[in-house]
């Protein structure tokens, strides 16, 4: 009998291989993205410390958010951690898709977040 692989198993299996190459610097941090079924999340994390520097998701009360799931929320996303990064002086990050095809909600969050100031 075959046994299918979870697309999610899958997702981390993606996300592993890519993890190898990209990596986040003080200079150029790591904007990882995170979607699940009712929310988006993203963070900027700086690998060599180990530590997030900025953080939003769909969750946060700043937004006020009907449903976190869709393209709009994406866009929001974008935009506060756009806000946030250069709160603390980050204009520089290399983008991790977190295994996530570049489409939808991923990628409304990435361009939003590049029109408000981020460059990746």
């Amino acid at each position: 009998m075959i046994k299918k692989v979870s697309r999610n198993e899958m997702r981390q299996a993606r996300h592993s291989r890519v993890r190898e190459t990209v990596t986040g610097t003080a200079t150029t941090p790591r904007l990882n993205v995170f979607r699940s079924n009712k929310n988006i999340f993203a963070q900027i994390i700086d690998d060599e410390a180990h530590v997030t520097l900025v953080s939003a998701s769909s969750i946060d009360k700043d937004l006020k958010l009907e449903n976190g799931s869709n393209i709009e929320a994406a866009t929001k996303v974008g935009e506060l951690i756009a806000k946030r990064a250069k709160k603390a002086k980050i204009t520089k990050v290399t983008f991790d898709r977190g295994g996530y095809q570049y489409h939808g909600r991923v990628k409304a969050l990435a361009e939003a977040a590049r029109e408000n100031g981020l460059e990746f």
